[in-house]
């Protein structure tokens, strides 16, 4: 094969072949990430999210001493915000592990 000048002497097939190891490894990354968890709170504690690297919500935690029926929005709001954090936690970890 030939060099591409402009490449610095790299030929067709070394690119080829490190961009296989580049998808490679970005596979192992994005299957490490969805065996991760990260766990985030709201209210102190009182509702829990843990969601996987995926973005799959796999547990959540409400204390009883927050179900209010007089006050469902509340509970709403709490777990509104504990997933965000958790989105925001797994992004974290994302741009961590997959640097693009």
């Amino acid at each position: 094969m030939k060099n591409f000048g402009g490449m610095g002497g790299m030929n067709m097939q070394q690119m080829m072949k490190q961009a296989k190891e580049a998808q490679a490894q970005i596979e192992r990354a994005k299957e490490e990430l969805a065996e991760t968890s990260v766990e985030a709170t709201a209210g102190g504690g009182m509702v829990t999210i843990e969601m996987s690297g995926a973005y799959e919500v796999v547990n959540m935690k409400i204390d009883k001493n927050v179900v209010d029926p007089d006050d469902v929005e509340m509970l709403e709001d709490l777990i509104i915000a504990a997933t965000n954090e958790a989105i925001t936690q797994v992004n974290a970890l994302r741009a961590e592990k997959l640097p693009m």
